[in-house]
Formats: structure tokens, sequence, C-alpha cells
């Protein structure tokens, strides 16, 4: 069966993706995007499919939803704010309130009824630090530790790793499944925030609402504009021009990268599913990868090679280490089948055919450095 489906944010990254998914097995389309300039520095994306309807608008405007949500039957809502600055209110304005107007719309214009799934896409980040054990507690009080952000006085001494409240050891992380939520930075308040919107608001309306907390997500379209897209496009970038990179820290903290195709394929999956209902599923990629393990498999992929700057340079407000349960979402089907090497390639093309320049890297890490998001061993507040 199709559907006239809503895609908001979909000149973007994963929402570009899943509309050309969607057209393929026969849905209509229509894209809602303001092709924010951080991320669409040159307009319109030539990559939007030519058969997806495409609207210029703001979804912090009521009367985009009004005009947006007519006649449709589901809706993805990808539109999203992140980065590393402290405009937090943009945070909250972009990815709640804007929730929180979807849901409004559809209650006044009475379309709620036709509407057969809201899926929100919520980010790993919510889970903030994660789930840890202490190796020497554990085994006596069996209590997991969830840890707050870590502080500028132990990071500007180097002191990356988490430490046990009681015995002061270093704690063991954990996989971490979606009953975890400590959201540490704006972002992901904002996102933790649109989690409890659509879930709470979408029970209590009758509105099948489902949330998927994307890992780090990689392939073809990642912005590379924007600061905040993280160690693909950083370490892609510098190879690309020859340059060293820089590794945050010591390189050994743990991430979760995931291939665009497996999310798109957890995106229709949850679609079709009504077991989907009313719940926050992780999507990730199913194998834990310290940093330097990335970028030295990124080397391999590409075959070009430069030894990473590693000199106590750290970005405030980052997790140690974070890893996702699927175990939830493997239960209804879906599992990941695309491996890391599959996304450097796909992106590393892409990258290439693209005429990016040597002063992107530079003007995002200049402005981070500005921002003192970038900081260093020994730094001081003053």
């Amino acid at each position: 069966m199709s559907y006239r489906i809503l895609v908001t944010g979909g000149a973007g990254f994963i929402g570009s993706h899943t509309v050309d998914a969607l057209i393929a097995r026969g849905d209509r389309v229509r894209i809602v995007d303001n092709l924010q300039q951080a991320v669409h520095p040159n307009g319109k994306p030539k990559h939007i499919h030519p058969k997806a309807e495409f609207v210029l608008s703001d979804v912090r405007e009521k009367k985009t939803w009004e005009k947006a949500l007519k006649g449709v039957d589901a809706i993805y809502h990808f539109a999203a704010y992140q980065d590393y600055l402290t405009d937090f209110s943009t945070f909250f304005h972009v990815n709640a309130v804007s929730t929180a107007l979807m849901y409004e719309v559809l209650l006044e214009k009475k379309w709620a009824a036709k509407i057969k799934k809201v899926i929100v896409a919520a980010s790993q980040a919510v889970m903030g630090e994660g789930r840890y054990k202490c190796p020497s507690c554990y085994p006596k009080n069996h209590r997991f530790i969830y840890p707050s952000i870590r502080l500028e006085s132990a990071l500007s001494r180097g002191e990356w790793e988490h430490r046990c409240p009681l015995c002061n050891s270093r704690l063991q992380w954990l996989a971490s499944d979606e009953s975890v939520a400590n959201p540490g930075n704006p972002y992901a308040l904002s996102k933790y925030s649109q989690e409890q919107i659509a879930i709470q608001l979408g029970r209590r309306y009758d509105i099948p609402t489902t949330v998927l907390r994307y890992s780090i997500v990689q392939g073809p379209r990642q912005s590379f504009y924007n600061a905040y897209s993280g160690a693909m496009r950083i370490f892609s970038l510098s190879l690309l021009f020859n340059q060293r990179p820089v590794i945050f820290e010591d390189g050994r903290q743990v991430r979760d990268f995931i291939n665009i195709k497996d999310v798109v394929s957890a995106n229709l999956a949850v679609l079709e599913k009504d077991k989907a209902d009313g719940k926050v599923f992780n999507v990730g990629g199913g194998v834990a990868w310290t940093v330097l393990d990335f970028y030295k498999i990124l080397q391999q992929t590409v075959d070009r090679w430069k030894d990473p700057v590693i000199s106590g340079f750290y970005r405030f407000g980052d997790t140690r280490h974070i890893f996702s349960d699927t175990a939830a979402l493997n239960r209804l089907g879906w599992h990941p089948s695309h491996g890391i090497q599959e996304s450097i390639s796909e992106y590393w093309e892409y990258l290439n055919k693209r005429k990016a320049k040597k002063e992107i890297l530079k003007s995002a890490v200049s402005r981070m450095k500005k921002e003192r998001v970038i900081r260093k061993i020994g730094w001081k507040k003053g």
C-alpha cells in the first residue's frame, strides 16, 4: 500500500535517502526543509528526488505545519538543529517546539485520525555518557552507574575516563538500551524533550508514534560543511587535503557507527509495524569502535596515510564512551547489514566528486576554538 508522506528535513542526509526509498516503493512524498545555511550553503541540493514535492519552509512556524500536513498519511520528522554553539534556544525551537506544533496542528485540523504513523528522529546523544559499572564494586552491590558530563576540572588535566564515586576505580562502559536517558548537552536535552513530546502526545491522543535514536550515521550526502558531523568528515577531509587530522583526547573513546542504508531500512521497517507504536528504539551499527581504530580502517580503505595529531586536545561536551544496545529493534526483525568499510568507501567517493575546499576544515576548527569548544590540556577559563 502506498502513502502520502511528509518528510521534514528531507533535503538533508538522512531525510533525502529516506525520501528516495519511499518513492522507490511507490509512496508520494512532500519535503519541507528550510535549507539551513550551515548544511546547505549552496542552496537546494541536486540530490533531491525529482518526484518529491519540495516546500521551502521552516518547521518552527505553525503555518508551515498547517500547509505541510494537509492530506498526508504519515510523517517522518527529521528536521533538526545540531551544533556546538551556545544559541541554546535554537535547539529547543527547532527540535522540541516544532514537534509540539506538529501534534497541535494535527489535532486542531482534526487530521490526527488519518495518520498511520509519526516517526521522529532522535539521537543517541539522549543517553549522555551511557551505562557503566565498576569492576570492583559491581560484584558486591550490583549497581550500574550513569555518569554525568565530565567536568572541566578533570578534562583540563587529561583525565578522560569516568571513575567510580565509591572506590575511584576506572569504570567499564556497557551497551546502553532505550531505558538510559541522561542528556548532558543542549542538543541532547532538546532531543530528549522532543522524544517525550512525541511519545506522550502520541499516546494521549492516539496518534501512532515511534521515536528512533540514531547512532553516528555515515554515508554519502553527509554534509562536509557542518562542524558537528563528526569523525568521518574530519578524517576524510584531512586525508583529502594531505593534512594530519587531530584526534581528540587519546583516541580510545568508543563510538557506534551505522551506515545510512541501515538507517533507511529501520525508518521503513517501523512505518509498517504496529508493535513499534509508542516506543523508542536505538538504531546502531552493532560494533564498537575506538576513534583510533576507526581512523586506521579509514586510512586502509581509502589508501591514504597520515599520522594523526594526538596532543591533548579535547572537545568540551563530548561523550567519553557510548554504544547502543539495539536488541529491541532487532526483535522487530531489523538488523544492520552494511559495515564500516562500506560507509567509508561511499563517503570517500561522494567527497571526491564534490569541490570541497581546504577552508571548510579550517573554518570549522577555528570557529570551535573561538567558541572554546576545542580546548587543550592545561586550558584555563578566562
